[in-house]
């Protein structure tokens, strides 16, 4: 592949990596989108926290995109489980020719189908062994459709959703469930949509100075036995490029949003692109704004580019850790974050993620989303830092569920982005390099849901 040739034989793999993950965690380590701003922390159903974007790795002629919402689902949280939010629209958008709008939206909507009434309290009132069986009281359907400027198609017009896995007598083979929901979709394909486990990985104790000011906060996955509501798809990697042409045309940038009706119509609540920007790359007064507007405007406000160019976090390294914070303005941090990894595009001299790669492509607007390189193959050894393993179909090249962005932002923000070199000093990261549980060798890929309560004392 030419970016790839182009990117060993400058030997710049290490830099790239670095810097690309500098980027998407300027100011990182901590979970993903999580309760990320004010307003969204008081709306669980409609708060995004991942979005990962990968080439499918048993299907490298798919994209697998999928974005998470809900976050931390206590498994026994009855007797009212997690659903999606009736009055909503989530979507997941992409941009395949770098105007910062949306060429492509995948777009869920959901309605209720409630038997309890004055029966029962009960979610279920036996074992529950497929999807439509009577002992399911409560279950949600969904309609996907796919918008375009040239028209809306509907891909699925009566889709189940996955139940919440409410404990082993009630679903005692809860991945019958999540087979039967996984539905196929004109023209090739998959969906789903339903509860999965919290893939994201990391120890959350970084809002504690920093994982207590010492280093002595780390190895505890503070997300794990929680779960979250999923939305999936795979489809042909032609579907999502510009003039359906993947070869000439491969990168694409993905974000996901939730609009809520409120009395002025639809409004935009929450917005999901690279992990972590909201949550701690923007200060809070502009939390609440950046969930409500579109990629295209980023780069128009000069208070959400600053950010970028002189990130918090390596200034907490410094003053906590005596780490010496690089140099500002951090124009390769502006490259990786706004723009996509590109010779022309700034000081990281290699061909990587951005659409100025798509040779269909028009003017690049610098916009905050998930930028991925479809030609670029599974790796058969994936490595949990991406770019900065060697791995070039890592993040930030895409998200992979296996990505380890929490010690690959804390290496960055020291300075590896800029030397090539880890930082000894936090060589450990967090001590959390994993999921709990395994992912998946098939789509949608992420784990099944826990129906174990967290709090185990």
């Amino acid at each position: 592949m030419e970016h790839r040739r182009a990117l060993i034989g400058l030997g710049l793999a290490a830099a790239l990596t670095a810097s690309s993950f500098a980027l998407l965690r300027t100011d990182s380590g901590t979970a993903s989108s999580h309760r990320e701003a004010p307003a969204i922390a008081g709306d669980p159903r409609n708060d995004n926290t991942d979005v990962y974007a990968f080439v499918s790795p048993d299907k490298p002629g798919t994209v697998t995109l999928l974005a998470n919402w809900i976050p931390f689902e206590e498994p026994s949280g009855g007797p009212n489980f997690y659903t999606f939010d009736t009055n909503s629209r989530y979507n997941i958008k992409i941009d395949n020719d770098g105007d910062a709008h949306p060429d492509i939206t995948y777009q869920w909507t959901f309605r209720d189908e409630d038997r309890r009434g004055d029966s029962t309290f009960l979610y279920n009132n036996g074992p529950v062994t497929s999807l439509n069986d009577p002992n399911l009281l409560f279950r949600q359907r969904y309609t996907l459709k796919r918008i375009t400027p040239g028209g809306t198609r509907t891909l699925v017009a009566n889709g189940v959703v996955a139940p919440s896995n409410t404990g082993p007598a009630s679903m005692p083979d809860y991945g019958t469930l999540r087979a039967q929901s996984i539905r196929s979709l004109p023209g090739g394909g998959r969906t789903f949509a339903g509860q999965s486990d919290e893939a994201f990985f990391l120890d959350l104790r970084v809002f504690d100075l920093l994982y207590g000011g010492d280093l002595s906060e780390v190895g505890q996955d503070t997300t794990r036995g929680y779960n979250v509501h999923t939305l999936g798809l795979q489809v042909p990697a032609r579907d999502l490029a510009l003039k359906r042409d993947a070869k000439r045309n491969p990168v694409v940038g993905v974000w996901s949003t939730t609009d809520k009706w409120s009395p002025r119509g639809f409004v935009q609540v929450s917005r999901l692109g690279q992990p972590l920007v909201n949550e701690v790359v923007l200060p809070a007064r502009l939390k609440d704004t950046f969930n409500s507007i579109g990629p295209d405007k980023d780069a128009g406000i000069p208070a959400v580019v600053k950010r970028v160019t002189s990130p918090e976090v390596p200034k907490l390294l410094e003053a906590i850790y005596g780490l010496k914070a690089p140099k500002t303005p951090r124009t390769d941090l502006v490259e990786i974050f706004l723009t996509g990894i590109a010779k022309g595009n700034g000081p990281i001299k290699a061909d990587l993620n951005s659409q100025t790669l798509n040779k269909d492509a028009g003017k690049l607007r610098p916009a905050e989303m998930l930028r991925l390189n479809m030609s670029v193959p599974p790796s058969k050894d994936p490595n949990r830092l991406g770019v900065l393993g060697g791995d070039l179909q890592g993040f930030p090249n895409g998200r992979r569920l296996g990505d380890d962005v929490v010690d690959i932002a804390l290496q960055v923000m020291a300075g590896a982005a800029l030397t090539g070199k880890p930082v000894p000093a936090l060589a450990a990261g967090d001590k959390v390099d994993r999921n709990d549980k395994p992912f998946g060798t098939t789509f949608p890929y992420i784990p099944l849901p826990g129906n174990t309560s967290v709090n185990q004392s």
